[in-house]
């Protein structure tokens, strides 16, 4: 697939450990030509582990995507209806958000911005 020209929302939930690998595929898709939306789960954002502190998982995706995080319901909303992507990524992606996507739960940043982008 080619990605040039194209706008991938690159969604990241809380499975922390997996951070420091997801986070050069991020990178890997700009160097392809896309633009990338980053986006994560309310844990993904908040929580520091013994694998990182968010703020500075925050700030690398965000100097890697010259883009602000989206981390709350609102910001996702629109995602959908404003067309925002072309595609989305969730990775990494939890056992909890596949349960909330399959049963079409959307009470986080990960899982409306997932929802909305169906339509």
């Amino acid at each position: 697939m080619k990605l040039e020209g194209k706008k991938v929302g690159f969604v990241m939930t809380g499975s922390f450990c997996t951070f420091k690998t997801t986070i050069p595929q991020m990178k890997r898709i700009i160097e392809e030509g896309a633009e990338v939306v980053p986006i994560m789960s309310f844990n993904a954002y908040d929580l520091d582990t013994k694998f990182g502190k968010a703020n500075d998982f925050i700030k690398e995706i965000q100097e890697i995507t010259g883009k602000e995080i989206i981390h709350s319901i609102p910001e996702a909303e629109p995602i959908g209806p404003k067309r925002m992507t072309d595609i989305m990524i969730i990775a990494p992606c939890t056992g909890n958000t596949i349960a909330k996507l399959v049963n079409g739960i959307t009470d986080t940043p990960a899982t409306m911005a997932a929802n909305a982008n169906l339509f």
